[in-house]
C-alpha cells in the first residue's frame, strides 16, 4: 500500500513541490476507489484545461477538484495551502494570522487569517465521536474587564469536558454558552458527552436537569473556597483551562472576540486531543482529509 502522508519536513517537500502534486493529492483524497462523476456516475475522466478541472468522459462537464472543499473559490495556490496544514499542525502552538502572512509571504493579513479560519472549521471532524467514560465537566471565564466591571462582567462563558483517564485526561471538547442557566450547560453537555455517562461537576444549580436527560450526575461538594478547591475536585478540567489560557496568551497575546472564539476552542482541541501522537505526518493527512470532506463557508 503506498505511503499517504510524508514523515519529515524534506518528505512533504518532495511529495508536494508542485500545484499538480498537490491536486493530484486531493483527486486520490476525495476519490479513494477511483473517480466517480457526480452527475452520470462515470469512472472515467482527464484533465481539463485548467489545472484544477477534471472533465468527464461520460458527460462532458468539467468537476472541480476542490469544489465543495474548504479550497474551493480561493486564490491561495495549493502548495500555499498545503505548506499552512503542515506548519499549523507541526508547530506545538499553531500560528497566528500575522505569523502565518509573515511566513508564507501572503499579501495580507485578512488572506492570512481567512485561510486560518477555514482551515480551524475543518478541525471539527464530522461525525466525531462524543465522549464516555467518567467525565468532568465545568466552566471558565476568558476575556478582559472594562474599566469599572465587576469581576466576571463582559467575560466569555467556556465550558470545558474532559474524560478521566486514570489520573490523566483522555479527549476533550470546549464550546461558548451565552449563560450559565441549565438551558445552556445542557445542550452543551449533550452536543460533547454520551449519555449514560458519569458526568462529574460541582455543586452550581444548574447541572441538576443532567440527572432527568440520562446522565448519571456527580456533583461534587467543594470543602473549601475559590479556585483552589474547585481545582481539588475537578483537576483535570482546571488542567485544561490553565493550558488554554496559557496557549491563547501565548500564541494569540489573549485577543479573543465573541463571535470567532469557538473557531478558536476547537483548534485546541484539535491540538490537545492530538497531543500525544509521534506521527506529525499524520496530522496533516487527518487535517487535509477534514478539509476535503468539508465546505468551504464564509468569513
Amino acid at each position: 500500500m503506498a505511503k499517504e502522508y510524508p514523515g519529515t519536513l524534506l518528505e512533504f517537500e518532495h511529495w508536494f513541490r508542485t500545484e499538480e502534486s498537490c491536486r493530484d493529492y486531493l483527486i486520490r483524497l476525495r476519490w479513494p476507489d477511483g473517480f466517480r462523476c457526480p452527475k452520470c456516475a462515470s469512472e472515467k475522466a482527464w484533465p481539463g484545461k485548467r489545472l484544477l478541472l477534471m472533465r468527464c468522459a461520460g458527460c462532458g462537464r468539467n468537476i472541480s477538484v476542490t469544489a465543495g472543499t474548504v479550497f474551493h473559490h480561493s486564490h491561495i495556490p495549493l502548495r500555499v495551502w498545503f505548506r499552512a496544514v503542515w506548519w499549523l499542525t507541526n508547530q506545538k502552538n499553531g500560528v497566528s494570522a500575522l505569523g502565518l502572512q509573515r511566513l508564507m509571504g501572503l499579501g495580507s493579513y485578512k488572506t492570512a487569517w481567512g485561510c486560518l479560519h477555514r482551515l480551524r472549521r475543518a478541525m471539527v471532524r464530522p461525525g466525531r465521536e462524543l465522549l464516555s467514560g467518567d467525565v468532568e465537566v465545568d466552566e471558565t471565564f476568558l476575556g478582559g474587564v472594562r474599566k469599572g466591571g465587576k469581576a466576571k462582567q463582559n467575560k466569555m462563558i467556556v465550558m470545558i469536558a474532559a474524560e478521566a483517564r486514570g489520573e490523566g485526561v483522555g479527549r476533550i471538547r470546549l464550546g461558548q454558552v451565552p449563560t450559565l442557566e441549565a438551558v445552556d450547560l445542557g445542550a452543551f453537555v449533550k452536543a460533547s458527552v454520551m449519555p449514560g455517562s458519569k458526568v462529574v461537576t460541582d455543586g452550581w444549580p444548574s447541572y441538576r436537569p443532567l440527572a432527568r436527560a440520562g446522565y448519571r450526575h456527580a456533583p461534587m461538594v467543594l470543602t473549601g473556597h475559590g479556585r483552589e478547591a474547585s481545582s481539588v475536585m475537578l483537576p483535570r478540567v482546571h488542567r485544561v483551562a490553565s493550558l488554554l489560557r496559557r496557549w491563547i496568551m501565548g500564541t494569540y497575546q489573549g485577543r479573543m472576540t465573541p463571535p470567532r472564539l469557538d473557531s478558536y476552542l476547537e483548534e485546541f482541541a484539535f491540538r490537545f486531543n492530538r497531543r500525544k501522537s509521534s506521527k506529525r505526518g499524520m496530522l496533516f493527512y487527518r487535517l487535509i482529509q477534514q478539509c476535503v470532506a468539508m465546505e468551504p463557508g464564509s468569513y
